[in-house]
């Protein structure tokens, strides 16, 4: 194994036709099709960097920017934006293509943390990341960050640590209905 590999040594794309058996109930790519293929494509990234199976971890925040119509090229772009010691984040973007107009949209953007795993499903090792620019720089801090207020907002609302009273007033003006007795 390497001790440090770019993230341009594992980078990974793939395009796909986005058939009518793709499609919800109005008529587009259904969404739950996009997550599935985000996913592959974060395994193929993690794995080929690592050369280990990888596993999901979490999946950070997935906004859907644009709908993708059904006959549209759907193209799926996926990077090594951080590593630490078993875990590495891979940044994915969507885009999708209109045959007849060449028309892009960027549909999606999200960021997969995945888990090197040997073959008895225990964590390994992955190799460290060659940061080569300042996009490298700024994707490698951002995931930093994520990573810090995750661990934040766990302590913040574990269950044993959570106080009902200091959130209750956060819930005023909300569209909820409050009867719990305390």
């Amino acid at each position: 194994m390497q001790n440090f590999k770019s993230a341009k040594e594992s980078q990974v794309s793939i395009t796909e036709l986005m058939l009518p058996s793709h499609s919800n109930f109005s008529g587009k790519v259904h969404g739950g099709h996009i997550l599935n293929l985000m996913d592959q494509i974060a395994f193929a990234c993690a794995s080929k960097h690592s050369q280990h199976y990888c596993v999901t971890a979490s999946v950070n925040k997935v906004d859907f920017l644009n709908p993708i119509e059904v006959g549209e090229l759907v193209t799926l772009h996926a990077s090594i934006n951080y590593v630490g010691k078993t875990s590495m984040v891979v940044g994915v973007r969507v885009e999708s293509e209109n045959i007849t107009t060449g028309g892009k949209k960027h549909c999606n953007s999200s960021y997969f943390t995945m888990v090197a795993k040997d073959e008895y499903g225990h964590n390994v090792l992955v190799p460290g990341l060659i940061i080569e620019n300042e996009q490298g720089i700024r994707r490698f801090t951002r995931s930093m960050r994520h990573k810090e207020q995750a661990m934040k907002r766990r302590s913040k609302f574990k269950a044993s640590k959570f106080k009902v009273k200091e959130h209750l007033k956060q819930l005023k003006g909300e569209n909820v209905k409050i009867e719990y007795n305390h």
